[in-house]
């Protein structure tokens, strides 16, 4: 199922990971410099061959829980603007689990997407206990006028235990998510930069909605998982010496877009 308009097949998903904003412990006091990093690395992904970006405050740890605060928010809005100019589809992900700020980023600065931890299904993560927030983050997307707005929800988040929804099965959760209103599911490893099942993505297709790879991706199992996902969305392998916390390196954002395109 094609999830941008224009783009056949696999969709390639650029991740770029702000420098810590304000408010966070890490935060080094030069707003421009984050503008700029993120705008660069953008220009970088898209050059490259990305299909989209997704904007994250990855940096920003230890994150808080459900919502951060309105210097964050001020910042991260400045950089996803930045980053719409550009004119390729923008995905906005606020840590950890801040949905709802997401969602009304995206609704000021006209990104296409946001992408949604505990969407359906509370878990225990390791900033605490989430709660599933579909009812609130549907009722906010509809009251704002953001139907187009659409949202890719984690199913069994990363960095997270999920004991307390053992009795279902993935497929039966992805059916749930489907169920409670999500646009499109975002199947992980079990951290950042852990490979993906592509059984597990396989059985998240069946409930009948586009299926999101969200961690792991490198060149050597993304036309595997190409031929079951819909959209494979790489962070750490795209940086520099595959490390996260290093700017994208526009040839291995070439390289892997190459694998794609001869898969």
């Amino acid at each position: 199922m094609a999830l941008f308009d224009g783009v056949e097949g696999c969709a390639l998903v650029g991740m770029v990971h702000l420098l810590p904003l304000p408010g966070s412990p890490g935060w080094a006091g030069d707003v421009a410099a984050v503008r700029a990093r993120a705008l660069a690395d953008a220009e970088a992904l898209l050059g490259g061959g990305c299909d989209a970006v997704i904007v994250e405050n990855m940096a920003d740890l230890p994150y808080l829980r459900g919502a951060v605060g309105p210097d964050t928010l001020a910042a991260m809005t400045l950089c996803v603007s930045d980053v719409v100019a550009l004119g390729a589809p923008v995905g906005v992900q606020v840590l950890a689990a801040a949905n709802s700020q997401a969602l009304a980023i995206a609704g000021v600065t006209g990104a296409s997407f946001i992408r949604a931890e505990a969407f359906a299904y509370g878990h225990l993560a390791d900033e605490g206990w989430l709660e599933a927030c579909a009812g609130p983050l549907l009722r906010q997307r509809a009251s704002d006028g953001l139907p187009h707005v659409r949202i890719w929800a984690d199913v069994q988040k990363k960095h997270a235990a999920h004991a307390v929804t053992s009795d279902l099965s993935l497929g039966d959760l992805a059916r749930g998510y489907r169920f409670c209103g999500a646009d499109a599911l975002v199947i992980t490893g079990g951290e950042t930069g852990a490979a993906t099942d592509v059984g597990q993505v396989a059985e998240a297709a069946a409930a009948g909605l586009p299926v999101a790879v969200g961690s792991g991706v490198t060149p050597a199992d993304a036309p595997t998982l190409a031929r079951v996902a819909d959209a494979l969305v790489v962070g750490s392998w795209l940086k520099h010496d595959g490390d996260w916390t290093k700017p994208v390196d526009p040839e291995r954002v070439r390289a892997l877009r190459g694998v794609l395109d001869r898969a």
